[in-house]
């Protein structure tokens, strides 16, 4: 790969368009050929689905989700509404069985991962090539192959569009692969009423709809390509994302009974189908549970009472703090993560040990905070290294008294110990990475 433009541009040697492009005129394209066999290119899109079903079940399943629908020259490769699959019959026409699965996932893929319901107040255009982004270098690592001219941008790989957005330039010159017809058009026109479009505004949003779909069956004898379809409504929106939720979650259960659930795509199924609890909340439970404040009915002394009241007994915890200084965590996180356990810390009597590591310990780390003092970081921590996690556990291993608990604050991109620990390990995880062992939370 070419480090110097950052991307992957896979050219298909071989494949020859069958429309041949001819220039008669200034802004005036004539095709030597303007028919094509509908038939045939559905029987492409259809051997593609029934090999994914096959050979790749979690994602048969949810392209299989995604209606085939021909469309006009509106569209110029494939797009998707959350609904439908739509296609430029001329553009599968030219592909071969490898691109035509990319192109299916890919759409599947927009759908499944709900970009359509977390855009938010993100700009449409950059928000649409971050989606692009993390989905075509995940399906080439998996061995999919995209259509010629298709940008793989590989230091966007095991990111999603939401991490890659704020790092793409605002002036990028770059198309997105498809087109993401959710929110294509902003209809103004769509007249609310306590909340609720009226009815005759409805009902031609409906009638609209129907056409559309009719639009893509033969009339006369004619072949009738879909028109555009009109962008969703937020309450199209919300229900959608809740039924690709579940298409998910089916998707995953109808791979792993076949065994063929794993690699990329099991960990991305982690990552969108795991509680979305904000991870203080997490972690407060976490710390709060190792707590060890107890009720003594130790018999008082003689000279007051011969009742037996319980008393509350509280021990200071001993908790052990590591940071993952390998570059892969931002200097904002930290201190969003350290105010965070400076808080907990408070409120169950907590004394705190503060590692630092890349591929080995900061030379003065540990750091040494109690109760009463307030958590921070040193001004110089290093790093920048690799990850490996082993250092930290070999020190602890040197102590003579243990921690009641290790919170451990890192991608997870590193070299775990072979053996977990005997006290307990929480992995607060910045990315989609797995845990061999411990409590992983999310940080979201």
């Amino acid at each position: 790969m070419d480090k110097a433009t950052h991307y992957l541009n896979r050219q298909n040697q071989g494949l020859k368009p069958k429309a041949q492009v001819e220039v008669i005129a200034k802004d005036i394209v004539s095709s030597k050929q303007n028919k094509f066999d509908i038939q045939a290119i559905e029987a492409k899109l259809t051997k593609a689905r029934t090999q994914l079903m096959l050979d790749k079940p979690f994602l048969g399943n949810l392209v299989l989700r995604l209606p085939l629908i021909a469309a006009d020259s509106w569209c110029k490769t494939s797009a998707t509404d959350a609904k439908n699959f739509y296609y430029n019959p001329q553009f599968i026409d030219a592909l071969n069985n490898h691109q035509i699965k990319f192109v299916l996932i890919h759409e599947a893929l927009h759908c499944a991962l709900t970009h359509f319901a977390r855009r938010g107040n993100r700009v449409k255009h950059k928000w649409d090539l971050a989606c692009d982004f993390a989905i075509n270098p995940l399906l080439l690592k998996e061995g999919f192959y995209p259509p010629t001219n298709v940008a793989i941008f590989q230091q966007y790989s095991g990111m999603i569009a939401e991490q890659i957005y704020p790092m793409i330039n605002d002036n990028l010159n770059q198309k997105p692969m498809d087109q993401h017809l959710y929110d294509e058009q902003i209809n103004k026109s769509f007249k609310q009423s306590e909340g609720r479009l009226r009815e005759n505004d409805l009902q031609k949003q409906q009638a609209k709809t129907t056409d559309t779909k009719s639009n893509n069956n033969k009339q006369d004898g004619e072949l009738k390509l879909a028109q555009q379809p009109p962008s969703l409504q937020p309450d199209e929106i919300k229900k959608l994302a809740t039924q690709w939720q579940k298409n998910l979650a089916s998707s995953a259960q109808l791979a792993k009974q076949a065994g063929k659930f794993d690699g990329e795509f099991a960990k991305l199924f982690e990552v969108f189908l795991q509680p979305q609890v904000c991870w203080r909340t997490l972690l407060t439970q976490y710390m709060s549970a190792f707590a060890r404040n107890d009720f003594s009915y130790t018999r008082p002394s003689r000279r007051t009472t011969n009742a037996i009241f319980p008393s509350l007994k509280s021990h200071q915890l001993d908790i052990a703090i590591a940071i993952d200084t390998s570059g892969s965590i931002s200097q904002q996180e930290v201190n969003e993560f350290i105010s965070e356990v400076d808080a907990i810390k408070a409120t169950i009597n907590a004394g705190i040990s503060l590692f630092a590591c890349d591929d080995k310990l900061t030379k003065t780390s540990p750091w040494r905070f109690e109760v009463w003092e307030f958590l921070q970081f040193p001004a110089s921590l290093g790093g920048g290294k690799g990850t490996n996690f082993n250092p930290v556990f070999d020190y602890i291993a040197t102590q003579d008294n243990a921690y009641d608990v290790l919170i451990y604050f890192t991608d997870a991109k590193g070299v775990f110990p072979e053996f977990a620990p005997h006290y307990p390990v929480i992995w607060l995880v910045k990315g989609k990475e797995s845990t061999p062992w411990g409590n992983r939370i999310q940080l979201n």
